[in-house]
């Protein structure tokens, strides 16, 4: 008999207890920093050394941080479900806290690729320097989708939720598109879980949805249970 299949869908919220931050703020910054100058191909053709040190910054961050209870819950899911990870987040903490099947819709902060072929991907260990190249001598850049870009991973995640049995929302404000469309694939009559601590959607604006308004580790740990003991 094969497993049910059960899609999960993260934004910054299932990231935030392990201190990665959002630029998903009113003021529009990221660490800091005017997200269109470091997150996009006009900021990259402007000033491609801040772009740089930037995401050398992030990356460096990104080790100094755990996955949490969230992240290791949802690897739990495993044992009983076919589960695919869809997600907004660039990190790697999905796959550190056990998850083996994910979908980074944005990019993933631990891997450049080339400026000129983009299928040319490269892990992305030491910091990224002008001059860096790939070997058709493009320079290397983060592997990130940034504002205007299309997103590439974007059709195998819209036939993965089509496919779902059962849809976990977790930690997103339900406002970026087109990632916030994906919930619209999913069947109708498939059990649905919204774990936000804000909750930006109401239980009846999807037929048999059920929100959760805490925060990811809280939410998840009880959706788990829920699941584990169907």
């Amino acid at each position: 008999m094969s497993k049910k299949k059960i899609v999960v869908l993260t934004g910054a919220g299932v990231s935030a207890e392990s201190g990665i931050k959002t630029f998903r703020n009113a003021d529009g910054l990221w660490e800091g920093y005017d997200v269109m100058k470091v997150a996009s191909p006009q900021g990259w053709a402007e000033d491609m050394a801040l772009v740089l040190d930037f995401y050398n910054q992030r990356r460096a961050q990104l080790d100094t941080v755990q996955p949490n209870a969230a992240h290791t819950a949802l690897a739990e899911l495993e044992e009983k479900y076919e589960v695919t990870i869809i997600t907004q987040n660039v990190d790697d903490l999905h796959e550190r806290g056990g998850s083996t099947n994910i979908i980074h819709l944005h990019g993933e902060l631990k891997k450049m690729r080339s400026t000129k072929d983009e299928r040319l991907i490269y892990d992305y260990k030491d910091p990224i320097k002008i001059g860096d190249t790939c070997e058709k001598g493009a320079q290397l850049r983060p592997h990130i989708v940034w504002f205007g870009e299309a997103v590439p991973m974007l059709e195998k995640a819209a036939v993965t939720t089509m496919n779902a049995d059962i849809l976990i929302i977790i930690g997103t404000s339900m406002q970026v598109y087109p990632a916030a469309g994906l919930i619209g694939y999913a069947d109708t009559h498939i059990p649905k879980y919204f774990i936000d601590p804000r909750p930006s959607i109401h239980a009846s604006d999807y037929p048999n949805l059920t929100i959760f308004a805490q925060k990811a580790t809280e939410g998840v740990r009880r959706v788990v249970d829920i699941l584990m003991q169907e």
